[in-house]
């Protein structure tokens, strides 16, 4: 599974001019599952995620997570992140998953991240979403949890 990350210090989803998820300072989380992932890379991405240290402490260095400043997280599913790049000038989605797996990895991402983060809100699998978002520094980061 992919992640890519942004600190925001805030960001939205709207779905047919319907305001549908937004949080204030944290995490825009964009995420895809690839072909081979099961709910075994959804939970290490999570863990991974809920613990990546992107924020600043008292000294200003990136030492606190997401969980430890109580922030928001966005969830945005966006198969897109495993498009095949490397040929041509027309990106292939073949490593990315079925929209079916899609849709339950992302339920399930998204199922285990309410359990265990205050804060969470989403966009909607499959729909035409507009994301806004204020960036914080910049700061972005990809993660991915590759399946064994």
């Amino acid at each position: 599974m992919i992640a890519l990350l942004q600190r925001v210090s805030g960001a939205s989803v709207v779905v047919d001019g319907a305001n549908i998820g937004a949080i204030d300072a944290g995490l825009l989380v964009l995420l895809c599952a690839e072909r081979a992932d099961t709910e075994k890379e959804a939970d290490a991405l999570l863990n991974k995620l809920l613990g990546y240290r992107v924020f600043a402490d008292a000294a200003g260095k990136m030492n606190l997570s997401v969980s430890d400043v109580a922030g928001g997280l966005l969830l945005v599913p966006q198969f897109t992140l495993a498009a095949d790049t490397k040929s041509g000038t027309r990106p292939s989605f073949t490593p990315a998953a079925s929209p079916q797996d899609g849709l339950r990895l992302f339920d399930y991402f998204v199922g285990q991240a309410r359990a265990r983060h205050p804060v969470v809100a989403t966009g909607r699998f499959g729909a035409d979403m507009k994301v806004s978002l204020t960036n914080d520094g910049p700061v972005t980061f990809w993660l991915q949890v590759s399946a064994k």
